[in-house]
């Protein structure tokens, strides 16, 4: 269940790669700030064009942090750079992930998140890689701990995923076994998934088979949505279901509309 391969210096593993990364945009709450989100957006993008989306929404409790993953050299791409949140070698579930690349994406978010007032509820949600490391990010939150056994510093409330897919899936159930904290954690964590079927690009049996590992391996509050002739981007119905998820699950004010 992992789309990540190797990065490209990978034969070299003392060296360590430098994350240089990107412009955040942030939305400010337009009511009473309840929740702070930082939104992931997807391959090749920027913060930009997601604060313009989530701006729109029916949320006014919500602060949306959007950063701009670096701009780094992709294996996939034969080597040309693109914003990424981490490196991709090839469309597999037996690819490796690049566990460097992740982690300083997940301490980058946590960083993020890490000046908000004590009593804000704290989230991530992400489109395609974006989704993907904030789906990677509930992980290391559930265990508290990174990939590289680093604390996990973030107290989150939930994590929503479109049209991505859950790194590291083949470890996860390792992880929880045996770490009665990690497992309280996790079965009470409150995740949404949404899935196109006819996703050609993030094929759709990664999404389900996503939400079916996380469930397996204790995730009860896991939530997965399919819908039928989306392809890779969202529609508003889409967003509508994350509106209501998230004033259900972050117990906002008001409903959205």
């Amino acid at each position: 269940m992992s789309f990540a391969g190797p990065s490209l210096g990978s034969g070299v593993s003392s060296v360590r790669r430098a994350f240089q990364f990107g412009k955040t945009y942030v939305v400010r709450p337009k009511g009473k700030h309840q929740a702070t989100i930082v939104w992931l957006h997807g391959l090749g993008d920027n913060g930009s064009s997601w604060s313009q989306l989530l701006e729109t929404l029916p949320l006014p409790n919500i602060k949306w942090i959007c950063p701009t993953a670096p701009t780094q050299p992709l294996t996939l791409f034969g080597g040309f750079p693109s914003t990424a949140w981490f490196d991709i070698g090839e469309l597999s579930e037996d690819a490796p992930d690049d566990l460097e690349g992740l982690d300083a994406s997940a301490a980058h978010v946590a960083n993020l998140l890490s000046t908000e007032p004590a009593d804000i509820k704290l989230g991530i949600g992400g489109f395609s890689m974006g989704a993907a490391t904030a789906l990677y990010s509930a992980t290391c939150f559930t265990t508290g701990k990174y990939g590289n056994s680093n604390s996990y510093p973030a107290n989150l409330s939930a994590v929503v995923g479109l049209s991505g897919w859950l790194p590291c899936a083949k470890t996860l159930s390792d992880k929880l076994q045996g770490n009665d904290e990690a497992a309280r954690r996790a079965q009470s964590f409150p995740l949404l998934l949404c899935h196109g079927k006819v996703d050609d690009v993030v094929p759709y049996k990664f999404g389900e088979k996503s939400s079916r590992v996380l469930i397996s391996a204790g995730f009860k509050d896991a939530t997965f949505k399919a819908y039928n002739g989306l392809g890779h981007y969202t529609i508003p119905e889409e967003m509508d279901e994350v509106c209501s998820w998230l004033t259900s699950k972050l117990g906002l004010e008001g409903n959205p509309a």
